[in-house]
């Protein structure tokens, strides 16, 4: 018996019926025709060679940061790829969609091809894996001259030529959707081959061995200027003075800018008229730009539905259904930065709950802002504290259109409400404090009808105590009078909310310096609430107090010690002896009493309200530091500067690790503690102090805030009383030390 390949020989004759054509693979008996296929073989491509359709290169397009860190002066020496210092071959662009990603790769492609620098240029279409196999195949098939019925074997081969050529070659992977669409099809690293991945993916597998992610963000502003006024160029007068600022409205997106002078163009708009029609809110984004038979340079989609597969692509990340809505949060809040807290906040979490259908807690919304990120959907680097997440102004207005008027709603109040939840009682971060008044700014420009729906949202008043309890007294006024201005377009003019509105304009007009005006507003408030919620109302005694310390501060101490006797008497019936009103009126009582002239009155006042906070709240307490303050200050007032200053030097160091330096009021205590020092015989030391005051004064209130005019004014005195032999006529210690007024919770929303 004869062997086969080391296998008995089978008992059995081959036998072919039938016609035959083609190659025979004799398998026992046939019958029939037998038809066999083999690979087609046609003639190679003679290099160099292009596959695959280039994208056309932008009629103006614009030199960019990221360019440089695409190319080198020299790609390729003696036939052998080089880049920079060290830059990996492989190279992937990664950004927003519209940033201009494929622009970037055209031009980079183009000019290798020009310079010829390389022999082979194939650019695929990375869509999805079929699309890539797909582009493999056809590459293969261009190259080898073998036509082969399974796509997936030609673009192996495709990798296989790549690896073993001495062809100069790039490979440019247009428009991946996903890192796992290029598992096993990655182009192999030579020293002959380069490849550029454009994607709007950020996830860390894209940073492989070899490759390199360059992030591609807008233009810089000269850039979007000067493409926008070539765009513009063919139609003169378009591009007026507002060429600028209209940049800057579009975020400098180079696809925007692209579709919007198109729009411009089609339509005889200039950059202000246009600037017009885009502040419209009521306008939605798909109609400030062309459609899709108007779009520019071969767009493949407009600008409103340029990121809809982005959002989709992130909602199914895991955990999922949790970053749509997030992004959604995102759209009503500062595209300049919003603090990664208010994505965890309750408030949040209840609405992704919702949403979700099931439970979401703070570590499934960070993953889900990861999940924005790794779309390029958001920017968000959580070491930057304050400002850590960012998205594109186009981005979110985008989603704010796709959302219906349920929904964005639910979205305004509960990013309103997390605001809130995440805003700190004492703002000792003034960054902090920006951001989030910036954050309440955007709400309100972006959705703010909605947030007078069911009265004045909290967070509308405390952006607006916000800006006067950090030293903004002028800004914290012209706040609330366009609040009230816009409540008469709201609300019932005997709203309870109007009433309060009205009421902290008052306040802030008179920290502002117009005493005179802060009461006649106080009086109108209370002439209102008295109709309105009758004599005993806690608002109505809160306007009354206020009212009372007003008329103190514009000149008549007496009405003021006598308001404020009448107000205590009221409280102590209505509220009792311990309730924190209370104890603020007696604050204020003490303090008045001085001011009319009975300074060692004020220090017995103030000593006994002391003994009584130190039972009833901590003495970390805002209220328990303000009364220690007032009654250091009436302690020098009534002839014992020594003590004064000893007793602010102990608050200052208690103030400083609960206020935190920059803290209005731990400015008042170093103001007193110099003053109560110069007056107990250290004049040098009072200047010192004073001066040290006035830089972190002008660091953080600027240089024509009163209190910083004030400390001035301190220092050039004390310095002159620091002079041998010149004794400076120096003014009361009424007129030149800095009070803390106790304001009856003035700073929280009427009950």
């Amino acid at each position: 018996m004869r062997h086969h390949f080391g296998l008995p020989e089978p008992d059995f004759a081959n036998t072919v019926a039938g016609d035959v054509q083609g190659t025979v693979v004799q398998a026992h008996t046939v019958h029939g025709g037998l038809h066999t296929h083999h690979h087609p073989v046609r003639s190679a491509v003679t290099l160099p060679h292009r596959i695959g359709v280039v994208p056309p290169r932008t009629r103006f397009f614009q030199n960019r940061s990221a360019l440089q860190v695409l190319t080198s002066p020299s790609e390729y020496e003696n036939g052998v790829a080089v880049t920079a210092a060290g830059v990996p071959q492989i190279r992937v662009l990664s950004g927003l969609g519209g940033v201009g990603k494929t622009q970037l790769a055209v031009n980079y492609a183009e000019q290798l091809w020009s310079a010829n620098e390389i022999e082979l240029l194939v650019w695929v279409t990375a869509g999805s894996v079929d699309a890539i196999v797909s582009g493999y195949a056809r590459a293969a098939a261009a190259l080898t001259g073998v036509d082969d019925s399974d796509p997936k074997h030609s673009a192996v081969r495709f990798l296989e030529w790549l690896a073993s050529t001495p062809v100069r070659w790039l490979v440019v992977l247009d428009d991946l959707q996903s890192q796992a669409d290029l598992a096993g099809l990655w182009p192999p690293i030579t020293q002959s081959g380069l490849v550029v991945v454009t994607t709007r993916r950020a996830d860390a597998a894209l940073r492989g061995t070899g490759r390199q992610l360059i992030k591609v963000g807008e233009f810089a502003p000269p850039e979007a200027q000067a493409y926008l006024e070539a765009l513009l160029a063919e139609q003169p007068g378009l591009a007026d003075d507002e060429s600028a600022l209209l940049t800057q409205d579009l975020g400098y997106l180079p696809l925007a800018l692209a579709q919007a002078g198109a729009y411009m163009c089609d339509r005889d708009l200039t950059c202000s008229r246009y600037r017009a029609r885009l502040a419209d809110r009521q306008r939605s984004l798909d109609s400030l730009f062309p459609d899709r038979d108007g779009l520019p340079d071969d767009h493949r989609a407009t600008v409103a539905a340029t990121w809809s597969l982005s959002i989709e692509q992130a909602d199914r990340l895991a955990p999922a259904g949790v970053a749509r809505p997030l992004l959604e949060i995102a759209s009503v809040l500062d595209a300049n930065g919003i603090p990664a807290e208010v994505f965890t906040a309750p408030p949040v979490l209840d609405l992704l709950s919702t949403r979700a259908g099931r439970p979401i807690d703070e570590n499934d919304a960070w993953d889900g802002l990861g999940c924005l990120r790794r779309l390029s959907l958001i920017t968000w680097e959580p070491r930057a504290a304050s400002r850590a997440v960012q998205a594109h102004g186009l981005v979110q207005r985008a989603t704010q259109d796709s959302l219906s008027v349920d929904s964005i709603v639910s979205v305004t109040f509960t990013a309103a409400d997390a605001l809130v939840q995440i805003w700190p009682e004492v703002e000792r971060d003034t960054v902090l404090s920006q951001v989030l008044r910036a954050n309440t700014d955007a709400l309100d420009v972006a959705v703010g009808e909605h947030l007078w729906g069911s009265g004045y949202h909290p967070v509308l008043l405390r952006a607006g105590t916000s800006l006067g309890a950090t030293g903004q007294f002028k800004e914290a006024m012209t706040y609330f009078g366009a609040h009230r201005d816009a409540a008469a377009r709201h609300m019932a003019i005997d709203h309870p909310d109007v009433l309060t509105i009205g009421h902290n304009l008052a306040r802030w007009r008179g920290e502002a310096g117009d005493a005179a005006g802060a009461v006649a507003v106080f009086q109108d408030v209370l002439v209102d609430r008295l109709r309105v919620l009758g004599p005993d109302h806690p608002d109505t005694l809160r306007t009354r107090h206020n009212l009372a310390w007003w008329l103190g501060e514009a000149g008549d101490a007496a009405a003021a010690v006598a308001a404020f006797e009448d107000v205590l008497a009221d409280r102590l019936r209505v509220l009792g002896p311990d309730h924190p009103c209370t104890l603020i009126t007696r604050n204020n009582l003490a303090f008045w009493r001085g001011r009319a002239g009975d300074p060692a009155g004020a220090v017995v006042a103030f000593d006994q309200l002391l003994s009584d906070q130190l039972r009833l709240l901590v003495t970390d307490h805002p209220h328990f530091l303000t009364t220690r303050h007032n009654l250091a200050r009436w302690r020098g007032e009534a002839g014992d500067p020594a003590g004064a200053a000893a007793a602010f030097d102990e608050l200052l160091a208690d103030d400083l690790r609960v206020l935190g330096p920059d803290h209005p009021s731990v400015f008042k205590a170093r103001h007193n503690l110099a003053f109560w020092r110069g007056k107990a015989g250290d004049p040098a030391g009072a200047a010192a102090a004073f001066e040290n005051l006035l830089a972190d004064q002008l660091r953080v209130l600027g240089p024509d805030h009163p209190h910083t005019l004030k400390v001035r004014k301190q220092l050039a005195r004390w310095h002159m009383d620091a002079k041998p032999g010149v004794a400076a006529e120096l003014p009361s210690p009424e007129a030149e030390t800095d009070t803390r007024y106790s304001y009856d919770c003035a700073h929280v929303p009427d009950a």
